[in-house]
């Protein structure tokens, strides 16, 4: 099943200690990036996040955020106030409100200020506990949803495919009667210019000008490419770069087969190729 780069997901817990909630969001990215925003006292998780993150994503640019709020009420006796950084706080605030003779000072503000107030080191580390168990339903959420959109993609993809194969089945029925018509146009231009060939060297120039057109071969490893991304398509793994590569390759095809070209409608499907082909291409830049 492929996946998304681009996804959202949030959980959010509330506890007898307070509330917290994880936001993840990604966006496509070569390869996996993360970007984690912890609130002050839980900066020692950073290691542990990064590694679940890595455990389970393989690419895309990952923003991480936790926000974190104490209820005050209930830990009353159980809090830990850094009189010093309060103290600084308030100077701070009052000196602020003398320049500006303004505003009052919002004493749950300074309490909620990081460093201020903090709960003893045994809680931290239940809460801790608690608050990882929620990142993993985040990231269970997060891959969910890169998933879902991973299906739409893979619609847009096969559709793709299909019209691929569609263009292969009417280069392959034209081509007899183009090879009949070069045929016949050399003839009509040895005849115009009185020139004869003896019947071998004639053979020889039809063959070495069907030669010169001839994409049988083109034809055939766009059709073993088709073959090969529907199974890519359906491993159970990231396969973004695998199809990236494959489209180098389609690319390489429809090239050879617009230059080898000596047919108006030859020319249009080589064209219709590369247009769908590029639409995959863009596709693909945002699968896993």
């Amino acid at each position: 099943m492929i996946r998304s780069m681009t996804a959202y997901a949030r959980k959010e817990i509330n506890a007898n200690w307070g509330n917290a909630s994880w936001e993840l969001r990604s966006v496509n990215q070569r390869y996996l990036e993360t970007y984690i925003r912890l609130p002050e006292q839980f900066r020692s998780l950073e290691p542990i996040i990064r590694e679940r993150l890595r455990s389970r994503l393989t690419r895309g640019k990952v923003e991480c955020n936790l926000r974190f709020e104490l209820d005050l009420s209930n830990f009353q006796q159980q809090l830990f106030l850094n009189k010093d950084l309060a103290s600084q706080l308030i100077q701070s605030a009052n000196w602020i409100k003398d320049q500006v003779n303004d505003g009052n000072i919002n004493i749950i503000d300074i309490l909620r200020w990081p460093g201020v107030m903090s709960a003893k080191e045994q809680d931290l580390d239940k809460i801790s506990i608690e608050i990882l168990a929620l990142l993993e339903k985040a990231i269970d959420e997060f891959i969910k949803v890169r998933e879902s959109e991973g299906k739409s993609l893979e619609q847009l993809l096969v559709q793709r495919l299909e019209a691929i194969t569609g263009e292969v089945t009417k280069i392959r029925n034209w081509m007899p009667e183009i090879l009949q018509w070069q045929k016949d146009k050399l003839k009509t231009k040895m005849e115009e210019a009185n020139i004869e060939f003896e019947p071998n060297r004639l053979e020889q120039e039809l063959i070495l000008t069907a030669q010169r057109i001839d994409i049988a071969e083109e034809l055939d490893r766009l059709s073993t490419h088709v073959k090969e991304t529907y199974a890519i398509l359906k491993k159970n793994e990231a396969v973004g770069r695998r199809l990236d590569f494959m489209m180098q390759e389609f690319n390489r095809e429809s090239n050879t087969i617009a230059s080898k070209s000596i047919n108006a409608n030859i020319t249009a499907s080589a064209i219709e190729l590369k247009v769908l082909i590029e639409q995959m291409r863009e596709q693909i830049q945002n699968i896993e």
